[in-house]
């Protein structure tokens, strides 16, 4: 398990608030995920930071001593992402700040940052690729220009639209597909077929269990579940017959095409949507801005 700069935050805003419901709310998580990285940090470090027997809760010796350690490590990191950006912002190109979801990064980002140089001319792109909750934290937090995501009517997106504004920008569906029947490794007249999973909060995972709902679709039972919840490695494990995958046509349009992948039940349309900050709001955002607007139409 490797530390992580936000479990160092969360820690630090914890000392200060002594408060895991304050700081949960501060940091934009729930108090169970808030909770979950504090432990992970004390497991990483090997010793209690906290005194969770008294209210408010307080520090230990080894929390009061980590806390500076903590101060400055935090502090020595800021300071050199600020000079990297500066360096950045201050080179000839300006530079595209986007988090978004695994499955778009290798499926739409690359054709939307194909149109917005066309629109607005050469830019370096800075690209984040992660899991849902990790995008949301890093464009909240304020690191990121741009958010791109999946979005469906039946699950909320955990933004103020009064702070972030969206735009839809695209449109895919979600699949279900295995691969060719001599390669599948349940027969034909099975009742029920091996589902391969995401992990549990997956965005995609959300919406597959959403569509795996729908009338139409395969009665499945829990084949093989990716911890990584990357919608690639699902489909791998589908090409190779290990079970049925409900993932994002794009990322398997060519395998279908191909008839490599079959469609075994109906699609579920669901939105792309662009994300932005109104703390991020400089004239280069604005630009990009309102060349995905006219892209979108």
């Amino acid at each position: 398990m490797a530390l992580e700069l936000k479990w160092l935050e969360d820690f630090l805003s914890l000392a200060e608030t002594r408060s895991f419901s304050r700081s949960a709310e501060d940091r934009n998580i729930t108090q169970s995920a808030f909770s979950r990285r504090i432990r992970a940090l004390e497991v990483w470090l090997g010793t209690e930071l906290l005194d969770r027997s008294t209210f408010p809760i307080t520090l230990t010796v080894d929390g009061r001593q980590f806390r500076e350690t903590a101060e400055e490590t935090v502090r020595l990191l800021t300071l050199s992402r600020s000079q990297f950006r500066s360096r950045q912002e201050g080179s000839k190109l300006p530079v595209l700040a986007v988090t978004a979801l695994h499955a778009l990064c290798l499926t739409f980002l690359p054709g939307w940052l194909t149109e917005i140089r066309r629109k607005v001319g050469p830019v370096t792109s800075r690209v984040l690729p992660e899991n849902f909750h990790t995008c949301i934290q890093a464009l909240v937090e304020g690191g990121y220009d741009f958010l791109l995501t999946f979005h469906h009517p039946n699950i909320s997106v955990p933004l103020d639209p009064e702070r972030f504004a969206f735009l839809t920008v695209g449109r895919d569906s979600l699949v279900a597909v295995a691969a060719r029947p001599e390669r599948r490794s349940w027969q034909a007249g099975d009742e029920r077929v091996p589902l391969l999973h995401y992990s549990r909060g997956s965005f995609l995972g959300l919406l597959a269990a959403i569509a795996q709902a729908r009338e139409g679709a395969p009665s499945t039972y829990l084949g093989h579940t990716n911890e990584g919840s990357m919608a690639e490695a699902l489909k791998f494990m589908a090409l190779d017959g290990h079970g049925v995958a409900w993932l994002p046509r794009s990322l398997v349009a060519d395998e279908i095409a191909e008839g490599t992948l079959m469609v075994i039940a109906p699609e579920m349309p669901m939105d792309i949507r662009l994300y932005r900050s109104a703390d991020r709001s400089r004239p280069f955002v604005d630009r990009v801005w309102s060349a995905a607007r006219a892209a979108s139409g």
